[in-house]
């Protein structure tokens, strides 16, 4: 459903992220033959990471960063959930790049650098925000700068990356698609942030796959640290924020949209938003789309996997995995999400179609959900349920295309948006495209059209 919150994460297909999306903008990687149809290059663009960049499953800020010396450390205590969210904890510096390497790193992932102006510096920020339940808790996410640009305020961009399921192929740990793009966004004279989200790169526990609240709040947590961060990097970061992101990361950027709109936070407002292949719904039109053909079956397997397993440690939907999972993989696919397998790894050790994934009971009820299964898809499905105020301008990019993340949900988000009478334009990347591809025919448009500094 949303792979690879950039052009290669997906979310759930059922539920949002793919595999081919689970690499979030990943380095080009081989792509599961099972995950392929529909996402093959978004994953090989997306969700490839390179071994090279593996983690362990809980890393610390220091061994997730791999090199750089952290330039700020506070460790004070969080009394309280709410006074310290955004708090700064750590800023470590990932190296700089000049414009030519912006340019050469773009193109090796698939991207158009033609917006690219200035050289880029690249931190790691890890933050205080907090748990799906409000409890306290940290994050890491990436900051990229343009070097050069001048004294005047940078406007803020956030890319969130699609699914993902091996914290190290963070945007903040991996250097992959994700980083590719938001390196790309901030060399045209913008600020770039690339929140981690929950569970992954160098936050702690497993990742709330496809709760788009916690999606939302960490990534706001991300920019007020972001915020606290700038001026020591000698830049200031501008009111207006403008939001972006692949499959998951359509999701998470509508939800963050919608918060910001309701003046979460006085400092941000938002601006532009263009999401791309997001599943905005997963009741009418994601886990439809699982058993009636038009998300690819080892998609859905994927997707359905990681979303209920997440979903269940939220909202309990079952006491015991056999209860929804058949023999031999009940007994694995909870490990597998634990944040330490790749996305290789966990395709290779699932089925390839969900009628041998689910019992006979939970193959019925997905098709027709009901009770706590049904209040965690809708409790997800209301990211396009607000009113942008006037300066918002929103474009929804999609694919007729798209195995992972179906048109629907695209048009599904436009006509919530219009019940509040807002318009929201609805680009078609065409039959053609598959869900990758849809992200690598947006990302030119997204590049031209976001403010800069002027």
């Amino acid at each position: 459903m949303t792979k690879n919150a950039s052009p290669q994460q997906h979310a759930p297909s059922a539920a949002p992220g793919v595999p081919a999306e689970p690499g979030a903008l990943r380095g080009p990687r081989r792509v599961p033959r099972a995950l392929a149809a529909g996402a093959a290059l978004l994953l090989a663009v997306l969700t490839a990471a390179p071994a090279a960049l593996a983690a362990p499953s809980h890393p610390t800020p220091d061994a997730a960063q791999g090199a750089g010396t952290a330039v700020r450390t506070t460790t004070d205590s969080a009394p309280t959930a709410d006074r310290n969210r955004g708090t700064l904890l750590s800023l470590t510096p990932l190296g700089r790049q000049t414009r030519a390497e912006v340019v050469a790193r773009a193109r090796k992932q698939g991207l158009e650098a033609g917006t690219a102006r200035h050289g880029v510096a690249a931190y790691r920020l890890i933050y205080r925000t907090i748990t799906p339940d409000g409890r306290p808790t940290t994050a890491s996410g990436l900051l990229a700068l343009p070097v050069g640009s001048g004294s005047r305020p940078l406007p803020p961009v956030v890319h969130a990356h699609g699914t993902l399921a091996y914290r190290g192929d963070a945007p903040s740990v991996a250097e992959g698609p994700d980083r590719a793009v938001s390196v790309l966004y901030a060399s045209a004279g913008r600020a770039a942030l690339a929140p981690d989200y929950l569970g992954l790169g160098a936050g702690p526990g497993h990742h709330p796959y496809m709760d788009a609240r916690s999606a939302a709040s960490a990534s706001l947590d991300m920019l007020r640290a972001a915020h606290s961060a700038a001026p020591e990097l000698g830049a200031v970061l501008g009111r207006t924020v403008s939001l972006t992101g692949f499959s998951q990361g359509g999701q998470a950027t509508m939800e963050l949209g919608r918060e910001l709109a309701r003046g979460a936070d006085p400092r941000f407002r938002p601006g532009t938003l263009a999401p791309v292949g997001g599943p905005y719904d997963l009741d009418g039109s994601e886990l439809p789309g699982m058993f009636d053909g038009r998300i690819a079956p080892g998609a859905a397997v994927y997707y359905l996997s990681y979303f209920l397993t997440a979903q269940n440690r939220l909202h309990p939907l079952y006491r015991d995995p056999g209860e929804v999972f058949r023999a031999p993989y009940a007994h694995r696919v909870e490990d597998l999400f634990d944040g330490s397998h790749s996305e290789e790894d966990i395709v290779g050790k699932l089925p390839g179609r969900i009628e041998d994934l689910l019992t006979r009971t939970w193959y019925k009820k997905l098709q027709h959900p009901s009770g706590a299964l049904l209040e965690a898809l809708r409790a997800n499905d209301r990211t396009c349920d607000w009113k942008p105020g006037r300066d918002v301008r929103i474009t929804l990019y999609t694919a007729t295309g798209d195995r992972d993340v179906p048109i629907a949900n695209a048009r599904s988000c436009a006509k919530d948006l219009a019940g509040h009478g807002t318009r929201a334009t609805v680009v078609d990347q065409g039959a053609d495209a598959g869900h990758g591809t849809s992200f690598l025919r947006s990302e030119p448009s997204i590049a031209r059209t976001l403010p800069v500094a002027r």
